[in-house]
C-alpha cells in the first residue's frame, strides 16, 4: 500500500526512470564483457606474443568502454530528473492534501512536522528512489552475470567469495536492523527541533519582552544535543558497513591471489584467467557494497516514506455535499443544541449544548474570559470545524448543505492576529477580492 501511494507520485516521469533502468541494464552488461577480453589480450596476445590479437580485442575494449561510459552517463541523467520530478511530485502532492485539510486535520501534525515532511522527508526518498533505479538494478545484476563468469572461468577459487557473500549478508542485517531502530528516533527529534525554531522566531518578541533568551537557548540546546545523540547513534552504527566490506573485500583478494598463483604454478589456470577472475571478484563485491548502501539508505527513508504517506492518505474532515445549489442569501445564524469537541476521543465537550439565535442584520458581543471557546463558536459558522453534535443553521439550512467555498466567501472574518504573506502589499490586499482594480485597492487603504 505505502508502495503504491509514492509509486502514484511518479506520474510523468516514469519514463525517465524506464530509461535509466535500461542505460543501467546495458551498462552492465557492457562491465561484464571488458574482463573477459582483458584476459584473451593477455592469454592471446601477449602471452602468445600476438601482437595483431592485442591490437584486435584492445580495439573492441575501447569501444566497449567508450558504450559504458555513454550509458552511465545517461543514467545518470535520467536517474536525477526522474528523483528530482518524483520529488517534486511528493512535495506538490503533499502541499495540495494540507490546503484541503479542516483545522481538525492540521490539528493532527505541528506545523514543524509538516515542514520537515515537505523538506527533510522528501529529500530522503528522493535519494532513496535515485539509487533504487539505478544501484538496485545494476547491483543484483551486476553480482549475478559477474558471479556466473567467475564460476564459469574457475568454480574452485569462486567457492572463496561465496563464504565472503555469506559473512557480509549477516553483518549487513544486523547493521540494518540496529540502524533502521536509531533513524525511526532521529526524525521526530527534527520536528521537535524545527517547532522550537519557529516558535521563537514567530514570538521573537515575547522573548525580548520577558528577557528569556537564555531560557529558549538553553531549550535549545537540550533538543539540539538530543538530537545530535540519536543521529550520532544512527550513523555510527551505519559507517560500520564501510570498513567491514573493505577488508572482506582485500581480505577476499589476497586468498584468490594466494590459491590461484598456485594454480598458476601447477599449470591449472593461466595468468590472463586470473587476471579476470579478479576483476570479476572485484565487480562482486562492489556490488555487494553498493546492495548495502542501497539498504542502508533504505533505512533511512522508510520512515520518511511512512511520514509522507500519512499526509497524503489523510482524508479532509469537511466535504462539500454533492450537487448542491444552495446560496446564503440573508445571513441569519441558528445553533440548534450544539455540542462540540477538537478530538473525537476527548472526554469533555468544548461547547456544550448550545442554543442561540441570531437574525440577520444584527450585532452581537460574545463575552467570556481566554479560553471559553469564544473563537471556537465562531469558526463553526463558517465550517472551519464541523460540530460534533447539533446542528448549525444559516438562513434555515444546515452549513454542511452549502459548498464550502460558497459559505466561506459569504462570511467576512477579521482576525484577532494580521498576518502578511510572501509577496508585495497588493497581492496581499488582493486575498479579499481577487479580481479587484487599483482603485479599488486605493479605496481598501484609504
Amino acid at each position: 500500500m505505502v508502495v503504491k501511494t509514492l509509486m502514484q507520485q511518479i506520474k510523468q516521469y516514469k519514463k525517465d526512470s524506464f530509461l535509466t533502468m535500461f542505460f543501467v541494464v546495458v551498462e552492465v552488461i557492457l562491465e561484464i564483457l571488458i574482463p573477459l577480453l582483458m584476459a584473451r589480450i593477455i592469454d592471446l596476445g601477449i602471452e602468445a606474443r600476438d601482437i595483431n590479437a592485442v591490437y584486435k580485442y584492445g580495439f573492441i575494449m575501447f569501444i566497449i568502454a567508450i558504450g559504458t561510459l555513454s550509458t552511465g552517463f545517461l543514467a545518470g541523467k535520467y536517474a536525477a530528473k526522474a528523483s528530482s520530478g518524483f520529488a517534486a511530485n511528493l512535495r506538490d502532492g503533499m502541499y495540495t492534501n494540507i490546503q484541503s485539510f479542516s483545522f481538525s486535520n492540521i490539528d493532527k501534525y505541528s506545523t514543524a512536522g509538516l515542514v520537515t515532511r515537505l523538506t527533510t522527508d522528501v529529500t530522503n526518498v528522493q535519494i532513496a528512489y535515485q539509487m533504487i533505479i539505478r544501484m538496485c538494478i545494476r547491483a543484483p545484476m551486476n553480482l549475478v552475470c559477474a558471479l556466473t563468469m567467475a564460476f564459469m572461468i574457475n568454480h574452485e577459487l569462486s567457492l572463496i567469495f561465496v563464504g565472503a557473500m555469506g559473512f557480509l549478508i549477516v553483518v549487513l542485517g544486523f547493521i540494518m536492523v540496529t540502524a533502521t531502530r536509531y533513524f525511526n528516533q532521529v526524525f521526530p527529534k527534527y520536528d521537535d527541533l524545527n517547532e522550537s525554531v519557529q516558535e521563537n522566531v514567530v514570538a521573537i518578541r515575547v522573548v525580548k519582552s520577558y528577557v528569556r533568551e537564555g531560557y529558549e537557548s538553553e531549550k535549545f540546546e537540550g533538543m539540539n544535543e538530543n538530537l545530535r545523540e540519536n543521529s550520532e547513534k544512527a550513523f555510527r552504527t551505519s559507517v560500520w558497513n564501510m570498513p567491514l566490506f573493505q577488508y572482506v573485500m582485500y581480505l577476499t583478494i589476497v586468498s584468490i591471489l594466494f590459491f590461484g598463483g598456485q594454480m598458476i604454478l601447477a599449470g591449472t589456470m593461466k595468468v590472463g584467467e586470473l587476471t579476470g577472475f579478479l576483476s570479476y571478484v572485484m565487480q562482486i563485491l562492489n556490488a555487494l557494497m553498493m546492495i548495502s548502501n542501497v539498504f542502508l539508505m533504505l533505512t533511512r527513508s522508510i520512515a520518511s516514506c511512512e511520514r509522507i504517506i500519512e499526509v497524503l492518505d489523510e482524508v479532509p474532515d469537511i466535504h462539500d455535499p454533492q450537487n448542491t445549489s444552495e446560496i446564503v442569501e440573508n445571513g441569519t445564524i441558528d445553533f440548534h443544541h450544539v455540542y462540540f469537541k477538537y478530538k473525537s476521543t476527548a472526554k469533555e465537550y468544548v461547547l456544550t449544548d448550545i442554543d442561540l439565535h441570531i437574525p440577520a442584520g444584527s450585532t452581537i458581543g460574545i463575552l467570556g474570559g481566554t479560553g471559553s471557546a469564544k473563537t471556537s463558536l465562531v469558526q463553526l459558522i463558517p465550517r472551519l470545524y464541523d460540530v460534533s453534535e447539533g446542528e448549525v443553521l444559516v438562513d434555515g439550512r444546515n452549513v454542511k448543505n452549502y459548498s464550502v467555498e460558497h459559505l466561506r466567501d459569504s462570511v467576512g472574518m477579521v482576525l484577532q492576529k494580521n498576518t502578511l504573506f510572501s509577496g508585495t502589499i497588493k497581492e496581499n490586499l488582493l486575498w479579499g477580492n481577487k479580481n479587484a482594480s487599483d482603485e479599488d485597492i486605493e479605496w481598501a487603504c484609504h
